[in-house]
């Protein structure tokens, strides 16, 4: 079996000008209007949708960070009929699942929801979580990029009951790194 060589080679940390870009727009997006919160609910469920383990770890183990509930972040994972869950709420998680699904499955009756729920400023960031998310969850899962140590800590112990696993995304020693991106929690 072939394993993963040099990966860390074309990590974004690799390429430094490109990453401060997109950590100034993850940072634009996920503090703008309706707030880091639901931002990072919808990361994760978009992460979800679209199968990235890597980038679940990472939106869970954020949530965690700013004080949402484990048992809140667990219920990500079954939003629709969670009693977690508000009405505005499950607007913006339908509409990122929607969203984040290959093909596309948004349409008429989630933008309806959301314009029920939020300004259309708060749309548009809805919507952008949404797309820095696909950009980071298809850049990390083509690179297996290695989960670092203390957000595949936290989703094997938080996380794992519900499906999730590091699969392609652990590494080697050294490849590692001992937190996220940023310096995130």
């Amino acid at each position: 079996m072939a394993e993963y060589k040099n990966r860390q080679d074309w990590d974004l940390e690799a390429w430094p000008e490109m990453y401060d870009k997109v950590k100034d727009l993850m940072g634009l997006v996920l503090l703008s209007p309706p707030g880091l919160e639901i931002n990072l609910m919808v990361f994760t469920v978009a992460s979800r949708s679209s199968g990235s383990l890597h980038c679940q770890a990472h939106g869970a183990y954020g949530l965690d960070g700013v004080g949402v509930a484990v048992d809140k972040v667990q219920a990500l994972w079954s939003y629709e009929s969670s009693p977690a869950f508000d009405d505005r709420e499950r607007a913006a998680l339908r509409f990122a699942e929607a969203a984040a699904t290959t093909p596309n499955a948004v349409d008429a009756s989630h933008h309806a929801a959301i314009r029920q729920h939020y300004a259309d400023e708060e749309a548009r960031t809805l919507l952008s979580v949404v797309a820095v998310a696909g950009f980071m969850n298809r850049y990390n899962d083509s690179l297996a990029t290695v989960t670092d140590e203390a957000s595949s800590v936290w989703a094997a112990q938080n996380l794992s009951s519900l499906g999730w696993d590091i699969g392609k995304h652990v590494g080697a020693a050294h490849e590692q790194r001992s937190g996220p991106p940023g310096g995130a929690h």
